[in-house]
Order: C-alpha cells, then sequence, then structure tokens
C-alpha cells in the first residue's frame, strides 16, 4: 500500500468521497503540517496551531494510480481558493497535497502543472512534504456514512463522470 495527504478543505467530504474510489483501501481524517502536539479539533479551529483539516488516502497503486487521485482531487477541491472550500473558510481549511515519499514528487508536479495550466494562474494548493499527521477524533471518522445529512462541499457527481469516462473524471461534472 501507499499514501497520498490531501486537504480540500472539512476533511468529512474528502473522506467521504476517496473512500468511494476503486483501488482505496483505507482513508483516514486527520490534521496535517502544523505545529502543536496532539491537536484537537478544537485546537485546529483556532487557526493557530498551523495544521489543515487532511484526508490520508492509502491506495493499492496496481489498482489506482496516484495520477488518477490527484485527478480525483482537483475535481472535487478550488485550487484556486485561498482558506477556503465551500462554506468553510479558515487556514484549516486550504487545500494541499502532502506526499511521504520522494518519488511520488515528479507525478504531483506534473499534476500540478497541468492543473494550472488549465485554470491560467498559480494554484492556492500548498505541494509539500508530509511534516505532521495526527488522526482526528473517532467522531470525525467516516462522518458522512454516520450521518448521512451532513453537510460538506464536496460534489460526488465526478465518481460518477470518472466511472462513465473510463478512467479521467470530468471537473465540470
Amino acid at each position: 500500500m501507499r499514501e497520498a495527504y490531501f486537504a480540500g478543505g472539512c476533511f468529512w467530504g474528502v473522506d467521504a468521497y476517496f473512500s468511494l474510489v476503486p483501488g482505496v483501501a483505507d482513508t483516514t481524517a486527520g490534521y496535517a503540517n502544523g505545529t502543536a502536539e496532539q491537536p484537537s479539533y478544537e485546537t485546529v479551529s483556532s487557526g493557530t496551531t498551523g495544521f489543515a483539516e487532511t484526508v490520508r488516502v492509502r491506495y493499492d497503486p496496481n489498482a489506482v494510480s496516484l495520477q488518477t487521485l490527484v485527478e480525483h482531487y482537483f475535481g472535487l477541491v478550488d485550487p484556486l481558493s485561498v482558506n477556503r472550500q465551500g462554506n468553510d473558510s479558515g487556514s484549516q481549511y486550504r487545500t494541499g497535497i502532502y506526499y511521504v515519499d520522494d518519488d511520488d514528487l515528479p507525478t504531483l508536479d506534473e499534476a500540478m502543472g497541468r492543473e494550472e495550466e488549465r485554470a491560467g494562474q498559480p494554484l492556492a494548493v500548498e505541494l509539500e512534504p508530509l511534516t505532521s499527521f495526527y488522526e482526528a477524533e473517532d467522531y470525525h471518522q467516516d462522518y458522512l456514512d454516520k450521518n448521512p445529512i451532513g453537510s460538506c462541499h464536496v460534489d460526488f457527481s465526478g465518481l460518477r463522470a470518472f466511472a462513465q469516462s473510463g478512467g479521467s473524471p470530468d471537473p465540470a461534472a
């Protein structure tokens, strides 16, 4: 299994979305790249810890590529928005892709370049090595499965578009 970390606003929807992508074995909501030890939702929500709500995605590279995961990611976030996704705002809701294996960097750089070219301007998405990750509290794990009427900024139609296209998700879906 390989790991990738995606920050895309509130982690409830990002977690639920990636859990449905074929080839993804496991997702975990958490807090990445901040400065506090053992952060809690309350401390991260204060905006003073430097953490971003992030989802760890464990995947089988023989079943789904990192490139495909990044394509999905760009289909569910606004990559130009600074510290905001949907109705959520604050530095903890910034967008970012964090990696643990330097071998992933060329793939990620290439994907970021393609997305920036498509957008026609610099992205607000961080691309950095993972420096820390703490799992979020249990009630945040699989939140939308436990609370199906919970609100979320993520549009799940990208999964349908991906399946229908036989590969690449349609960002406009």
